[in-house]
Parts: C-alpha cells; structure tokens; sequence
C-alpha cells in the first residue's frame, strides 16, 4: 500500500460494475482493492486495513449487510467507514442498512460524481488528510495541503516521513499505534522496513516538535507503541 493514498475497499460481485467503480476510484487517486464477495471481504479487510468500504448489499453467500453486521460489531473495524450500495431504494430498506451500522446508503443506478462525493465526505471524517484538509492538535496546525506545520504560530520544518508520522498522529489523537501499523501507514505495506525504523523517525518527530522547548505531544506506551497525547 503507498503511504498517504487512502485505501478503498470495492466489494461487488458484478465483474463490470466493480471495475467501473475501481478504475473511477483510481482516476480520483485512491488506492482500490476489490472484492467480488462477502468472505473476500471480509479477509482482505483483515489483511488490508481499508480507509472506507464501498460495499454491495446483494453479494453471494455472505451478504453486504452481514458483512457490514460484523465489521461494526468488532471494535478494530467499527469506525471503517461503509458506504452501501443497493438497488433496493424503500425506505425501510435505507433504514435497515444505516441501522446495522453503514455510514451511507446509495440506491442503484447511482450517479458516479456523487459516490465519488459521498467518499470524500467519509474521509474528511476519517482520514482528513489524505484529501488536503487542516488538522489541529492543542498548539500544533499541520496544513496537508501545502505541507506545512506550526506549533505555537513558529512554523517547523520536518521531513517527509516525520510529516507523515505527524498527520497519522493527529489524525487520530489518543488512539496508540504498534510500530507494524504505522510502518504499514506511513511507509507502506510493499516496502521492507524494520520496525526499530520507527523509533528513530519518532526521535526525529519530537526533536522537531520540541525545537522551540514545547512539552513533547507523543507518548510511548510500553508494549504496545506510540500515541499523540
């Protein structure tokens, strides 16, 4: 996976529809994976770690609102966020999608501008640098449109792994990061790098941060890997 593209996870079991969907997807600069059922997906989320799930309700065997049951019942994939796709358009068709937990409905045949919309506006939430948007923590403003970060209104000047690290960080404040998913995120999945790595580019990361003797943001927690706050 290329480090700073969001992953897209399309799970449609019509060869043309799912490859409309993908190369449309890829067009907008997204990184696709495909699923043509609901097993695949299921086993490709586990492996892929996804930004967001574009996911088809009718599906073979295991159906997308099962699929979508499950990953919202687990606690490492409840907050990926799905967007189903159905041909079914009654109302209480939309409200059984949403209450088992999707993020958005869209009804079959679908405008592929406003799907393309609608995954931009689940990854503002959810990924909000991927798409060039400010992110803020306490003093510190990263700009991942222009690639700039301030702390304190003093601007810093960091590398582009560290800046990287930096929006993974403040992307989802608290949260604790292991050294294999952050090496998974900001190198990404196809490059071979040991996770010692980390350490040395998160030294780096405070020393930047810290240049003009603010309070080091990142907390090491033993065992398990690296928090922002």
């Amino acid at each position: 996976m290329a480090a700073d593209q969001p992953s897209v996870l399309v799970v449609e079991d019509e060869p043309a529809q799912r490859e409309v969907l993908a190369y449309n997807l890829e067009a907008e600069g997204f990184l696709v994976s495909k699923a043509e059922n609901g097993e695949e997906a299921l086993l490709l989320v586990d492996e892929l770690s996804p930004d967001i799930i574009v996911l088809d309700w009718m599906l073979p065997n295991v159906s997308g609102i099962e699929v979508c049951r499950r990953l919202k019942m687990r606690p490492d994939t409840r907050s990926v966020p799905i967007i189903m796709l159905s041909a079914r358009g009654e109302e209480v068709d939309r409200v059984r999608g949403l209450e088992t937990g999707a993020d958005d409905y869209v009804v079959k045949p679908y405008s592929l501008v406003e799907l393309m919309a609608r995954v931009r506006t689940q990854l503002r939430r959810t990924r909000p640098a991927s798409i060039g948007l400010k992110l803020e923590f306490e003093d510190i403003v990263l700009d991942a449109e222009t690639h700039r970060v301030m702390r304190g209104g003093a601007p810093l000047k960091l590398g582009p792994t560290e800046f990287r690290l930096l929006s993974t960080f403040m992307e989802k404040p608290g949260r604790v990061w292991s050294r294999e998913q952050l090496l998974d995120r900001v190198w990404g999945r196809d490059i071979y790098v040991d996770t010692r790595t980390v350490d040395v580019h998160i030294g780096r990361l405070r020393k930047a941060l810290c240049q003009y003797e603010g309070q080091d943001p990142i907390r090491t927690v033993r065992g398990a890997g690296y928090a922002l706050g």
